[in-house]
């Protein structure tokens, strides 16, 4: 099968064919057809696997063949992302395909200042890429428009209520036209993320490329077990025996993110970091850097697990485990990826355990352990695997009480010195779908 099997017409073949896109990836192969044919759409795909030109190239060429120009402060397609990193990588692959075709792209995103971005729409754009918080500022700015969209797309949605944008897609949904189309694209679906396709979408066609909430193949992973505070000692004992060049690590917090750095910084590692709390200018200039190769070390949190697409790295580090298991997926997907092989290194403290199992069931594999010499955990982490469960190592029987009444009263539970207690359940965030109304209020 070629892209011209598909139906697209020459200008985008000219584009993908520069791109080095020689044969349509699965989620391509059966996406394509289906936004052309005007389908709603819900596409599950492991990250790396083309997702992005699965739904923006059809969508260029319905945009080309299709409906009036574009008006003043409108936009005829939106495409909705989680992050700014994300909404910058999409609106860069967005504007490569559409390099040989009269169309306009812009991106908007929060961090930055709102007053370039309106006087950019004042002319309109035929593709819109923007985040849920800066696209609902814009709206009630009168800076957008939104009565001539035609198709609407979310990107990694299922991420998007994981950051708590469930109140954003809902006040979204009421400033669009009725009639559209929506395409929902993302690498994992929550029975969340199925809940709110079947109230945004109409009829859709669904495609799973691969088998759901499974990790790319093309990444070999392991884990390192180890005591928390020894965490920072550990990496950089791997980072020097490994001869690491390129790594991107994830780390759970924002502080996390910047000891770690500090650490580093300190022994004379170039590294830097990316969260939250830094201003995007700053963000964009580290991981241009990393991908440069000017910095050998980029930690980051979950902020950047799906907004990050950097050519043939060679490894990730999970320093912290994520607290969504999903989160797992997402992380070591920026390595393995257009066919190229990668490594997840994920170093794992006692009581991370509930987390790795979390992983291992819904990844439905056991990750192997590599005990690594001078590093064994004095608080052992307990044996798990894909069903699920944690295997803890069984207690010695308690000593029997004194027939005496002295000694010490009210001890409790006690765990011997050899043995880690239990640690508590790894409780999962809950996270609100959005309920639209979708017509008048029936009469009591």
């Amino acid at each position: 099968m070629t892209f011209a099997t598909l139906g697209l017409i020459e200008p985008l073949l000219r584009a993908l064919e520069t791109l080095g896109y020689q044969t349509p990836t699965p989620v391509q192969a059966q996406a394509i057809p289906a936004v052309l044919a005007g389908r709603d759409l819900m596409a599950a795909a492991q990250t790396g696997t083309g997702k992005t030109a699965g739904f923006a190239v059809p969508l260029l060429q319905l945009l080309t063949m299709e409906g009036p120009k574009v008006a003043a402060n409108s936009a005829r397609a939106l495409i909705l992302c989680p992050t700014r990193e994300l909404a910058e990588q999409v609106h860069a692959s967005v504007a490569e395909y559409a390099q040989n075709l009269p169309l306009t792209t812009y991106a908007v995103y929060g961090g930055v200042s709102i007053n370039p971005q309106m006087m950019k729409l004042r002319k309109g754009v035929d593709i819109l890429v923007a985040t849920p918080g800066r696209l609902i500022d814009l709206f009630r700015q009168n800076a957008l428009k939104l009565n001539q969209l035609q198709t609407l797309v979310l990107d990694e949605a299922d991420r998007m209520l994981d950051l708590g944008f469930s109140e954003e897609l809902a006040n979204i949904y009421r400033m669009l036209p009725k009639k559209r189309q929506t395409l929902l694209f993302s690498a994992t679906f929550s029975d969340d993320i199925r809940q709110l396709a079947g109230q945004m979408l109409n009829d859709p066609l669904s495609i799973e490329v691969s088998p759901r909430n499974v990790a790319a193949n093309t990444v070999k992973q392991w884990v390192v077990p180890v005591d928390k505070k020894r965490k920072p000692e550990l990496f950089v004992h791997l980072m020097r025996k490994g001869r690491w060049k390129q790594v991107l690590v994830f780390a759970k917090t924002r502080n996390g993110v910047d000891a770690l750095v500090d650490k580093l910084q300190g022994l004379g590692i170039n590294a830097d970091g990316i969260h939250g709390d830094k201003p995007q200018a700053t963000r964009q200039r580290a991981l241009d850097r990393f991908k440069s190769s000017d910095v050998q070390i980029l930690v980051a949190t979950d902020v950047a697990a799906r907004g990050l697409d950097i050519e043939d790295l060679p490894l990730v580090v999970n320093f912290d485990l994520p607290i969504v298991a999903e989160d797992y997926i997402h992380r070591i997907g920026r390595t393995g990826r257009a066919g190229n092989t990668g490594e997840a290194i994920s170093l794992v403290c006692a009581d991370e355990v509930n987390m790795l199992s979390a992983i291992e069931m819904l990844t439905r594999q056991t990750l192997a352990r590599h005990m690594e010499q001078d590093f064994e955990p004095e608080h052992r982490v307990p044996d798990t695997d894909a069903s699920g469960q944690v295997v803890k190592k069984p207690k010695k029987p308690k000593k029997p009480k004194s027939s005496g009444g002295g000694g010490k009263r009210n001890l409790g539970k006690w765990v011997d010195s050899g043995e880690v207690a239990p640690a508590e359940p790894s409780i999962k965030p809950v996270r609100k779908v959005p309920v639209f109304n979708t017509g008048p209020r029936k009469k009591k």
